[in-house]
């Protein structure tokens, strides 16, 4: 595995290379990540990996400096994998003068759940994304179902902008008990994380009354929310949303498999988010 960290010289690496399949990554990876590169290279030659924490789609209460940079243990992993390129730039190259330029998504899919309650946050996603395909120029892109939002979004822009890529689809990756990994929970207590499932499972009893008929949405997300409160967690929002287009369904029935569940909420000072296809 070539570790590449301009993009002169990954644009030389992969000059020829029609084919690739692309992943990228904030690093601290784990099986979740890891998995990723797997279904990539079931949809391309070669794999490339990018770690990059980008500074745009942090909050001003987020904090940017804390994330952790654990790039020699990330790059070991990833060789195991058998990817290709890593690319690994850091912020001079990414961002060599003021990033005046951004994507923007249309207010009605970025504004709201996780735009709602990060701000600026899938600009900054849309952004760095558009500018890692121009360096990698890939034929596939792989990105996680557990970023529900974030998936949904980067396809509508590779399509509005006609990019010649193709975003694949990730199955969330959990551990036994059913919390989606995360890099996020490391930083849960012994006893937050024997909670942590919770909130899956919060999404699977919505899920289960939505096929088993009920259509009162609204009553059912509110009511998933007091559930999480009374057990100490902090919800931003659960949501029953359409497949397509991630706004509120119709009053009345719906096809149960259009629609799709989210949530986002903090346990402890550990925000965690979570979604499942009814």
């Amino acid at each position: 595995m070539k570790v590449i960290h301009s993009i002169q010289e990954l644009r030389d690496q992969m000059r020829g290379q029609n084919r690739a399949a692309f992943v990228p990554t904030m690093g601290f990876l784990h099986e979740g990540h890891l998995s990723l590169m797997r279904l990539a290279r079931q949809h391309g030659d070669p794999v490339v990996a990018s770690i990059f924490v980008n500074r745009l789609q942090f909050g001003p209460n987020e904090d940017f400096d804390k994330y952790p940079r654990t790039l020699s243990d990330d790059a070991e992993k990833l060789q195991r994998e058998n990817v290709y390129v890593l690319f690994a730039p850091d912020e001079k190259v990414m961002y060599p003068e003021p990033q005046e330029y951004r994507v923007d998504p249309p207010h009605d899919l970025g504004d709201i759940l996780e735009g709602e309650f990060r701000p600026g946050f899938f600009k900054g996603v849309c952004t760095v994304v558009m500018k890692l395909l121009s360096c990698v120029q890939p034929r596939v892109a792989v990105f996680g179902k557990k970023d529900y939002q974030q998936l949904m979004i980067v396809r509508r822009m590779c399509q509005q902008f006609a990019l010649p890529v193709d975003i694949v689809a990730a199955e969330t990756v959990r551990d036994t008990d059913g919390l989606a990994l995360s890099s996020r929970n490391v930083y849960l207590s012994a006893d937050e994380r024997a909670e942590a499932p919770m909130l899956y499972q919060t999404l699977h009893h919505v899920s289960d009354a939505v096929r088993e008929g009920r259509t009162d949405y609204a009553a059912l997300e509110q009511q998933a929310m007091a559930s999480l409160i009374q057990r100490g967690w902090r919800p931003d929002y659960v949501a029953i949303r359409r497949r397509a287009d991630l706004q509120r369904p119709e009053p009345g029935p719906a096809p149960a498999e259009s629609l799709v569940v989210l949530a986002a909420a903090r346990l402890g000072q550990t925000r965690l988010i979570d979604n499942l296809e009814i």
